[in-house]
């Protein structure tokens, strides 16, 4: 069971793609200020049509066919402005670059860029949650801890889900007295027809037998860190014991995924290769102008089975520290230069050269330095099934997790960074590999590297 629909994707794609034709035929009726002929419409909309089909990759770049950035509705607005930002430069250099249709619409592309902001706006803010809007199914979540809480907020506070719970009740309560009467009552009073249960939890095997019975009230049952891993697209930490590793961690070989996955490396590192080349000199020059020190700097990283490797870099610290983490005589800061480098990824550009040798692939978790490596192992559970897979300069924690500890020591945050770094384990595919390649792209685009 899925509760954000596989069709809502789909869904958004039409509103979208319906927006672009109507503010067209809108930009046109403004501008010639009468109802537009076919004639003149479909000699815009060839030219135009072709836009749309970028302008709708540039949205799922940006992240506007996800599930988390689209229920967010204080976001849109935001984040529609810098994807039309975006989307008006593809339309200057497509009409004045590539002048093959015969038309260079200059007042029109002006009104059309604003009128299809405000529509686009209106679709995603309004009118894709009134025509979205239905009646969700009642349920109770049953679990406990923090994870549970998280959930139910989430759920209840995004119309998207097709599902509203109407209480949560905790675990940890199952030996009182009643405990299960007041769960009887919600259901038949509130006309519950899902339940949501932590069937990890170790005070579940009471309630079971009770359960069994709901199945003849058609009551449907579902795990609730399924719901979670679904919504959050993480692995709920508080599921991991040695039977889920057993159930959903492998790593035997995938002859047609690995093949696909090895592809993608070496022709995407090959087309990167030639602009980082025309960059190189840029990049050296303004480190030598900042602080004269040397240009690149080369680190050991954990990777693939705990295997050590070294990465080349852009240098963006005042000094090579190696990697060594704790108090030095000498302060280590990171320089102006490098503040942009890192903002920007561009230091990471030279490790293409680990992807062509296959240190590291383009997808992937992030590899980290032995000496943190050694102190996550110790602090954390299971962190070393990380290094099951080959690191990768993006991976599906870089997209999602925000905090992750990308420059600095962080247990906690590093806990909720390997949820993102399993998921990706348990879930990889080529599709996933490059919906990862696509979302980072943003990152380049936007400059918001970490």
């Amino acid at each position: 069971m899925s509760f954000f629909k596989r069709k809502e994707p789909w869904v958004l794609l039409v509103g979208d793609l319906a927006v672009f034709v109507a503010s067209l035929w809108l930009t046109l009726l403004i501008r010639t200020r009468e109802l537009p002929s076919k004639e003149l419409f479909y000699t815009h909309l060839a030219p135009f049509s072709l836009l749309f089909l970028a302008w709708i990759l540039v949205f799922y770049i940006a992240g506007l066919y996800e599930k988390h950035t689209v229920i967010l509705k204080s976001r849109l607005p935001s984040v529609l402005a810098q994807t039309q930002l975006t989307n008006s430069g593809l339309a200057v250099a497509f009409f004045y670059l590539v002048p093959l249709f015969g038309i260079t619409p200059k007042t029109i592309l002006f009104i059309y860029l604003i009128v299809s902001f405000a529509l686009i706006l209106g679709w995603r803010v309004y009118g894709y949650f009134f025509i979205r809007h239905a009646q969700a199914n009642n349920a109770i979540l049953i679990g406990s801890d923090e994870e549970m809480k998280t959930l139910y907020n989430e759920v209840n506070n995004n119309p998207i889900y097709n599902i509203h719970f109407v209480s949560s009740v905790d675990l940890s309560r199952s030996d009182e007295n009643g405990f299960w009467d007041e769960i009887m009552a919600e259901i038949y009073s509130k006309d519950v027809s899902i339940i949501a249960i932590d069937l990890s939890h170790e005070n579940v095997e009471p309630v079971l037998p009770h359960l069994y019975s709901l199945i003849f009230s058609k009551v449907s049952f579902i795990d609730m860190h399924k719901i979670y891993e679904d919504i959050f697209d993480r692995v709920p930490l508080s599921l991991l014991r040695y039977n889920w590793f057993l159930e959903n961690i492998s790593t035997s070989p995938r002859a047609a995924y690995d093949a696909l996955k090895r592809l993608m490396d070496i022709s995407l590192s090959f087309l990167l290769l030639i602009p980082s080349l025309i960059l190189a000199p840029f990049v050296i020059l303004a480190i030598k102008l900042d602080d004269g020190g040397k240009i690149f700097i080369s680190q050991e990283r954990v990777g693939e089975r705990n295997r050590l490797i070294k990465i080349l870099k852009f240098r963006t610290m005042s000094r090579d520290d190696k990697g060594h983490y704790g108090d030095d005589a000498v302060p280590n800061v990171v320089t102006k230069v490098g503040k942009f480098l890192r903002k920007s990824r561009i230091d990471e550009l030279p490790q293409l050269w680990n992807v062509l040798k296959g240190d590291l692939s383009l997808i992937g978790p992030r590899p980290e330095l032995p000496v943190l490596a050694k102190r996550y192992s110790e602090e954390i559970a299971y962190y070393n099934v990380r290094h099951l897979v080959r690191p990768g300069l993006s991976g599906w924690a870089q997209i999602y997790h925000d905090l992750h500890p990308h420059h600095g020591v962080d247990t906690e945050e590093t806990k909720n960074k390997l949820s993102y770094d399993l998921y990706y384990i348990k879930n990889r595919s080529f599709l996933l590999d490059l919906k990862i390649a696509l979302r980072t792209l943003k990152t380049f685009v936007s400059i918001s590297g970490r």
